[in-house]
């Protein structure tokens, strides 16, 4: 059975100073990847309030909190 992976890379932009977008595929969390050279560094990305984006996939919903 083939294990399916936690990560989903979603957008990728640049060679050299490359960011990215991945998926945590079982919180819906988007987190922004940024590299330049041999350092980089990854975070969560935030809507204007403060709040983690998620994004809902593969009928995939979490439940939501006001």
């Amino acid at each position: 059975m083939a294990k399916k992976n936690r990560f989903e890379k979603v957008y990728t932009q640049g060679s050299i100073d490359v960011m990215e977008i991945w998926i945590d595929t079982e919180t819906g969390v988007n987190y922004l990847y940024h590299q330049v050279g041999y350092s980089g560094g990854l975070t969560p990305l935030l809507d204007k309030d403060g709040k983690p984006v998620v994004t809902f996939r593969d009928g995939f919903e979490l439940e939501k909190t006001n």
